[in-house]
């Protein structure tokens, strides 16, 4: 059964609204050759689709929507930004290699935290990114199957959480214990 600390592996397929009233759009689609594996109670997914999973079995299926103020919110037009193109410079040469229509950049915001940022526009002097999650004002569907439901090793939870290399020597920096045979 689906619980805190519980290894989970589902396939699904994720809607959105579509264009005219009543449509949807498919978004997303974890397939078995490619499902979505997490830690269940671990904050690795929204709160909504973990709540929505609790208490479910191996094989189970679910079919759920999350409104968007319950998975990424609204859209916020403040979140668009147009700066400077010579924020984008590498080595005094603007880095087209990295930032192009469409491309996602990590950006670092004024206290330091790293943020996504997708690039919606670039013109010769000024590049405009949106800071707002792709699925930001949408409301989501998800249609799928659990495929396995496991317990967390204490490797992965402690790799999940941060502490260590996840091979169980409790090192910050590993230095070739033998769990990681030198791999972390």
């Amino acid at each position: 059964m689906i619980e805190n600390q519980k290894v989970v592996k589902v396939i699904y397929d994720l809607y959105v609204d579509g264009e005219t009233e009543g449509n949807e759009e498919l978004m997303e689609r974890a397939t078995e050759e490619h499902p979505l594996v997490y830690c269940h109670g671990e904050n690795m997914m929204l709160p909504m689709f973990e709540a929505n999973l609790a208490g479910k079995e191996e094989g189970d299926e679910f079919d759920f929507r999350i409104p968007c103020e319950q998975a990424y919110g609204e859209y916020d037009e403040t979140g668009v930004l147009t700066l400077g193109k010579e924020m984008f410079e590498l080595d005094g040469k603007f880095d087209d290699s990295r930032v192009f229509v469409g491309n996602v950049v990590p950006m670092t915001t004024t206290d330091g935290q790293i943020v996504n940022a997708q690039v919606v526009e670039i013109t010769e002097k000024d590049v405009t990114i949106d800071l707002n999650h792709p699925l930001a004002g949408e409301n989501l569907h998800f249609k799928g199957k659990i495929l396995e439901v496991r317990d967390a090793s204490e490797a992965e939870l402690k790799a999940i959480r941060g502490e260590g290399c996840g091979c169980g020597c409790h090192h910050d920096h590993c230095d070739g214990c033998e769990g990681c045979n030198g791999e972390c």
